[in-house]
């Protein structure tokens, strides 16, 4: 049978016995969350816990102006399980939660709105109508946050949120940039930035690099003539490739490589022309020597200084003398294009470089840049004025033909940029920014990084050091409107710069008394008196790249230094903090570099970074295709534990991508919580039976030592003591990932291990002190269950305690005892783990799976007994005396006459062979594939015992895993032809086949009381209700009903009900159920008998 059949039958079985009452998940919760409502849980819970040990945690702002996706709900569920565990741990766990409220994506909804297409329309409208058209649509979602988020069970502050918008959130802003200020770390400068035409700013390099995508462009190959001093054709040309058409007019320079080989050749193909460029491109810009020839070749240091013709004669005037000219740098490679560069410095990071270092260009101007914030061409390129440069590339290529100017042109498919917000391409464009110095102190960085600790390491090792060894300096400003103005007041020739740190300083600077936002519109106004005689200073333009706001969250969400000053640095860094990988080069930077920069500490303790959730065809979600479901329907189906625990169970919490799969949210229902609500069913009546049977109320004792006798007690004990202690130092290290299989794996040893094994006891069949034994031990592992389960599964452990609270006594009316979520998860206990135990009921579960999957194999139903079960154990000492305590269970799990344990696997003609694992090993030796599969079917009985002992094994010069073979008993089937074997780990099992008459008939009998447990399931009667069972057999002279009349004692000591014949005089209120057995037909009534 398999695992998934199992787990059905196991929760069809425990409901025909405990009831059918319907469990309804998303009711369920729903019901949970009118009850925190009612008792403003989440404000109780920091209220008990507001005297214990701070734990700080930073929760990343959003931006509101979009629905939450599932990335916000995989991240949201593994903040709200660290910081509930933080405070069940003994911890008081302040939660806020934050909004990126200014910034591009705000402005593209405006922009779209209003269709706004570049900065004169903002300033046509006014930059005050601008600002509040912003300001109306910042919260436009956040109710459905605020809806959505508390619908998962997250506990977050939201009445006492941060915005970055608040005042108070922007004046501490404007502190943090003054204290960079002050350390000299703030500068102005043109650079070359990845610049959004549609948005009109420049975005920092970590903004550029978060939406790639494949495109195609235009590649061409351009003529450019050399030329002598005088301006005479020296009878040869350069060949230069690029694939941005658009930036030629704006050459300024060829750029070769001083080291690589450039021929000199007469083209045929192009009227004997002479052309120089790299030799390894011969190949590519010929298909045969006979269409050039040879005439020279030099390396690339012979050319520097080379003068050329000009493409256009736009900038001829402009730029110095040491332009169009061939310079020399290393950056030019050979493997693509003419390894010649064309240089167009104000639109390439290497080219500005290159030329600055060559004196063509300089820091301070001017600058040949003929493109407007909005991508169009100035007038100063009159060919192409008004044109954007993107469409303007086909009709540059065509000027290059009609001049002679075009060697050759193409296109390419290659990965470009585009805006993150508006999708659309960007440029590289030189622009005037301000920026804070991150390379002065990148080392400082790299060692402040090494203090944190992060879940998955390699996030931090690899990607995000690798980002912070590579950091450049950060440009901070944007040209926008709608965010936080960058507090300089200058004068016009900028040599008087003042700034300012709080709102209370531009008061005492400016005159101003009463200041009460500091948006663009409003302190645009403010003029602040020169010191130095230059009249009035006036704020830059610029306001803040929104990532500069987000990386001071830490200080702005307190105000601080304005408010709460000692607090804050008694609690920084923060503890934890949680986003998505792609926030490696966003918010995780952001937050370095300036907690770096002002206090030389790394501004988180520990960080969780998630991986990607991807549609489940392995895309990326998109809303246009539809191509995942939405999250609010997945919730109002499932539930939100469901999804919860689908997620921070998933691969992604390690930092790897998964494939968003709805059945995988059912499944978590089916496989984890059903079997779990119906074992805490199956408990609460019992509880009720045992009450109703000992006239006194049940309380629960709790269980500090184990003095009983019960082996199954004592392990359940043991096992939840273990999985406590393995939760505690896991969580410890923030692995989510090996935690949740844990707790999962246990639901099922509580479930179908645990309460299946133990169901006579649980039901009073041995007494009603064995009986309270076995609920106490039940009770005292469910509710520790979900006391640690809780921050994880909130709805469903709230639901359960709700229904068991009342058997903790007086305890259960005090307010800490109100929810589970008050509850503190407990100690481990040393005393109560036995880890021989453990050893043997991992040995006996071993034996019972495989026996069963030995019957699946071999279709036998578990009904059917079987003779005999050999079991061959190795590698534990004392197992023949440790296995009598629990062979009752292999016996009545396996449905078998005979159990057998031997120590000797010889003695039944068993020797271990090993196969190869073709999938796995295809991957590592494919081309000895053949060969070492031989090898190892070849392996003695001896050499696979000691790859087992080693967990490695060396063949034919190849180490090879336990993950590399497939282990498997080969039995002396002359010998012994009656036994079935099996493996697992250090268990063989050999199980007799072969049934005989007797063993039909006890199974036919099994199968009958299964076939009533069903219906009474089907009927939602419960084990207290008072029934009949009738039977009627055809044809009555048929060994069915024979076996029938035999068997009527041993019917009704298992069903614990009269099982009768049917007779026609009844008058039954149900309808008859007819089942197929051995000759005959069998048909069923179960009629509850009215009191």
């Amino acid at each position: 049978m398999s695992k998934d059949k199992k787990l059905v039958d196991d929760v069809d079985n425990l409901d025909a016995e405990v009831g059918s009452e319907s469990f309804d998940f998303v009711k369920e919760e729903e019901k949970i969350l009118k009850m925190w409502k009612d008792i403003d849980a989440f404000k109780t819970q920091l209220k008990l816990s507001e005297d214990r040990k701070k734990y700080t945690f930073y929760d990343g702002p959003p931006f509101a102006t979009g629905l939450p996706h599932y990335g916000h709900i995989l991240a949201g569920t593994i903040k709200d399980t660290v910081t509930r565990w933080a405070t069940q741990t003994g911890h008081y766990v302040e939660r806020r939660f934050g909004w990126d409220c200014h910034g591009l994506p705000v402005e593209f909804e405006i922009d779209k709105k209003l269709g706004i297409k570049g900065p004169a329309d903002v300033l046509k409208m006014g930059v005050d109508v601008y600002n509040n058209e912003c300001r109306s649509i910042v919260m436009r979602y956040s109710k459905d946050w605020e809806e959505i988020i508390s619908r998962l069970g997250r506990w977050i502050d939201f009445q006492n949120d941060y915005k970055t918008l608040y005042p108070t959130f922007m004046e501490s802003v404007w502190w943090v940039f003054k204290q960079l200020y002050e350390k000299n770390l703030v500068y102005r400068g043109f650079k070359v930035m990845p610049y959004s035409t549609s948005c009109c700013t420049p975005l920092s390099n970590f903004e550029a690099g978060q939406n790639y995508k494949d495109v195609q462009d235009p590649a061409v190959v351009v003529i450019f003539p050399a030329i002598d001093d005088e301006g005479k054709d020296l009878g040869y040309s350069f060949l230069a490739w690029t694939t941005t058409p658009w930036t030629l007019p704006s050459n300024l320079a060829l750029c070769m490589h001083s080291e690589l080989d450039y021929v000199k050749v007469k083209d045929k193909k192009h009227n004997d022309q002479v052309f120089v460029f790299a030799e390894s491109r011969l190949s590519e810009l010929f298909k045969s020597p006979d269409d050039y020839e040879l005439l020279d070749k030099q390396k690339g240091s012979f050319y520097k200084g080379q003068k050329y013709r000009p493409l256009f004669e736009y900038f001829t005037g402009t730029v110095g003398k040491h332009a169009f000219q061939v310079l020399n740098d290393t950056y030019v490679t050979s493997d693509s294009g003419t390894g010649i560069v064309h240089q167009a410095p104000y639109f390439g990071e290497d080219d500005y470089r290159v030329c600055l270092e060559a004196n063509i260009i300089t820091k301070m101007g001017p600058i040949v840049c003929p493109v407007d914030a909005t991508g169009h061409f100035t007038s100063a390129v009159s060919h192409f004025s008004g044109q954007h440069v993107k469409e303007a590339d086909k009709n540059i290529i065509k000027h290059l033909k009609d001049n002679h100017r075009l060697y050759s042109q193409a296109t390419i498919q290659h990965q470009y940029p585009f805006c993150w917000r508006s999708d659309t391409p960007l440029l590289y464009k030189a622009v005037p920014s301000w920026f804070v110095r991150v390379e002065d102190f990148k080392d400082k960085l790299l060692v402040n990084n090494s203090q944190t600790y992060w879940v998955p390491e390699f996030a931090k090792e690899k990607r995000f050091a690798n980002w912070l060894s590579d950091a450049r300096d950060w440009a901070i400003s944007r040209n926008r409107y709608w965010g936080n103005p960058i507090p300089l007041w200058v004068s016009d020739d900028f040599e008087e710069v003042v700034c300012v740190g709080s709102i209370e300083e531009l008061k005492q600077l400016s005159g101003v008394e009463e200041i009460n936002d500091i948006h663009k519109e409003f302190v645009d106004k403010i003029t602040i008196p020169s010191k130095m005689g230059k009249g009035v200073l006036r704020r830059v333009p610029e306001v803040f790249d929104c990532w500069f706001e987000s990386g001071s969250m830490p200080y702005a969400q307190v105000h601080y230094p304005f408010e709460r000053k000692v607090e804050f640095e008694n609690n920084f860094p923060a503890d934890f903090i949680a986003e998505g990988i792609d926030q490696t080069r966003g918010w995780f930077y952001t937050l370095l570099v300036i907690s770096t920069a002002i206090f030389n500490k790394p501004p988180f303790k520990n960080l969780i970074t998630n991986g990607l959730v991807l549609a489940a065809d392995g895309q990326k979600m998109s809303k246009s295709k539809k191509n995942f479901p939405d999250p609010s329907e997945v919730i109002n189906k499932y539930g939100a534990d469901s999804i919860r625990l689908y997620l921070i169970s998933s691969p992604a919490v390690r930092g790897d991508s998964v494939k968003f799969n709805e059945n995988g949210v059912r499944d978590v229902i089916k496989d984890a919580f059903l079997p779990w609500v119906n074992a805490s069913k199956f408990l609460t009546q019992n509880i009720e039976r045992w009450e109703a049977e000992q006239g006194k109320k049940f309380v629960y004792e709790e269980i500090l030592t184990y003095t009983g006798t019960n082996i199954m007690d004592k392990w359940l004990l043991s096992s939840i003591q273990s999985l406590l202690k393995f939760v505690r130092e896991e969580m410890a290290a923030y692995r989510l990932y090996t935690v949740l299989p844990r707790l999962v794996k246990f639901i099922d040893t509580l479930c179908n291990w645990y309460v299946r094994l133990n169901r006579k006891r649980l039901r009073g069949e041995t007494g009603p002190e064995d009986s309270f034994l076995a609920l106490n031990t039940l009770y005292n592992v469910l509710f520790l269950m979900i006391r640690l389960c809780a921050p994880f599964i909130p709805f469903l452990t709230e639901s359960i305690y709700q229904r068991i609270k009342k058997y903790l006594g007086e305890h259960s009316e005090k307010l800490e005892y109100t929810s589970v979520h008050f509850l503190l998860v407990p100690d481990v206990k040393e005393d109560l783990i036995d880890s021989e135990t453990e050893k043997l009921f991992e040995v006996m579960q071993r034996i019972i799976v495989l026996g069963r999957t030995i019957r699946d194999r071999k279709k036998l139903p578990l009904r059917l007994p079987l003779k005999e079960l050999v079991v061959i154990v190795e590698n534990f000492d004392g197992i023949e005396i440790a296995i009598k305590s629990v062979e009752t269970y292999i016996y009545e799990e396996l449905n078998v006459k005979k159990f057998q344990l031997s120590l000797n696997k010889e003695q039944y003609g068993i020797e271990m062979k090993a196969k190869p694992n073709f999938a796995v090993l295809a991957s590592k030796v494919k081309d000895k594939m053949k060969k070492l599969g031989g090898l190892i079917e070849k392996m003695s009985d001896l050499q696979v015992q000691e790859f087992t002992k080693n967990g490695k094994f060396v063949l034919d010069d190849t180490e090879l895993t336990l993950e590399d073979i497939q282990i498997l008993p080969k039995i002396d089937t002359a010998k012994f032809s009656q036994y079935e074997p099996a493996f697992d780990r250090n268990v063989i099992e050999l199980l007799d086949i072969s049934p005989d008459e007797e063993m039909i008939n006890e199974g036919v009998l099994r199968d009958v009381v299964n076939r009533v447990q069903r219906l009474r399931k089907e009927y939602k009667l419960v084990p207290t209700d008072d029934i009949v069972i009738y039977y009627q057999v055809k044809p009555e002279n048929s060994k069915l009903n024979a076996l029938l009349q035999k068997s009527n004692q041993y019917l009704e000591n298992n069903l614990k009900k009269p099982f009768k014949p049917y007779d026609s005089s009844l008058s039954l209120k149900v309808k008859g159920k007819s089942f197929d057995f051995l000759d005959g037909k069998v048909e069923l009534w179960v009629e509850k008998v009215e009191q």
